[in-house]
């Protein structure tokens, strides 16, 4: 019963047909890595921030994120998604309403995973994270083939394979990946020749092929704010590489740090006249993590069971405000990259097959 509730709400709220063009004139994708919706829904983990070996000072983490209740761990976690998202937006992926969202490739590590987000296609023939140009289109290649998108197609990203992933030097549009240095004639204005020389003398942590996750999202922003890109990726990640070396206080500080950035990055969107109220925010993660065994929290990757388990953020002039949907359904991440065409009123179409929009997102 509650299944056709569901998709009679669907039908009743959006109508959509591709060519049907809402207020979205752009369109924002950022994605944290790794990042697993048990914390994105209930925030800190009891038994994990409780844990010496995963969270090395436990008193002042539970200070910063500790509360009685998943509705209040999740706001002090991440106080972005939890006061304006779930209030203005929707978010999908709370399984234990049964509203589930997975991977469709059967891989569950990141190469595979980006490709499903942006081809629309979990193809099994992409299963490394090797840096092998890929073969799949992704929306993004696809919009900057039309005139209207040529040059206003922009990614950001810390990890340095996504120049691979998105094929940069077959389909042409700017890819920031890793230290990669933005060409003179783009980094022209003071901040970004500041940041573009920045992440050469920041720290390494991570090595060569992940920059700081904060020079990424500053790199994104000044150069959203000069070039007003129609359609940006912002990838974070290390609350990925944080977790896989078992820091569960330096993946929940990182989560709440992108979650920062991304209420930065809306209210910014929200005080440009090229973007405010025309602009559509979407948020999600190439795949999920380990829980049902506790100790693999740190891990992803086919065997280990629950790590398909991911989730979807949006919010939009053309996204209704349903806010957490508590509603049972199966969305998956191949969603993703016809969502990001339709929302422009657009049928992503390429030689490989792509998966249907998220209705629910598209038109209110």
């Amino acid at each position: 019963m509650k299944k056709i509730t569901f998709a009679i709400l669907l039908a009743c709220t959006i109508s959509v047909s591709f060519g049907q063009k809402g207020k979205t004139e752009n369109v924002i994708i950022v994605t944290l890595d790794g990042m697993r919706w048990q914390e994105v829904f209930g925030g800190a983990d009891e038994e994990l921030i409780n844990n010496p070996k995963y969270s090395h000072d436990t008193a002042s983490l539970k200070k910063k994120f500790w509360a009685g209740t998943a509705d209040e761990r999740r706001k002090k976690l991440m106080p972005f998604f939890w006061n304006t998202i779930a209030t203005r937006g929707q978010l999908y992926g709370n399984r234990k309403f049964g509203n589930n969202v997975n991977n469709a490739n059967r891989y569950w590590f990141s190469y595979p995973g980006y490709n499903e987000i942006f081809s629309g296609y979990p193809d099994t023939a992409v299963n490394s994270n090797d840096k092998i140009p890929n073969k799949n289109e992704s929306v993004l290649a696809f919009l900057n083939k039309r005139p209207e998108y040529k040059g206003k197609i922009a990614a950001f990203t810390s990890w340095d394979v996504f120049d691979a992933i998105f094929n940069e030097e077959k389909y042409g549009f700017l890819v920031s990946s890793g230290f990669d240095k933005l060409p003179a004639a783009i980094a022209n204005t003071p901040e970004l020749k500041l940041l573009n020389e920045m992440q050469f003398q920041s720290p390494k942590p991570l090595g060569d092929g992940v920059r700081p996750d904060y020079v990424t999202y500053y790199l994104a922003k000044c150069y959203l704010m000069k070039y007003h890109p129609k359609v940006l990726y912002i990838a974070f990640d290390e609350t990925d590489d944080y977790a896989h070396g078992g820091r569960y206080d330096y993946y929940l500080n990182y989560a709440y740090l992108n979650d920062q950035w991304i209420a930065d990055l809306w209210n910014t969107i929200q005080s440009l006249p090229a973007y405010k109220d025309k602009t559509t925010l979407l948020i999600t993660t190439d795949h999920g993590r380990g829980d049902k065994t506790k100790s693999e929290w740190t891990s992803h990757g086919e065997k280990v069971v629950d790590a398909s388990e991911i989730w979807i953020a949006a919010i939009g002039p053309d996204t209704k405000p349903l806010g957490e949907l508590k509603e049972p359904t199966q969305l998956y991440q191949k969603q993703v990259a016809g969502t990001i065409a339709a929302l422009l009123g657009l049928q992503f179409k390429t030689d490989h097959p792509v998966a249907e929009p998220i209705q629910g997102i598209i038109l209110k």
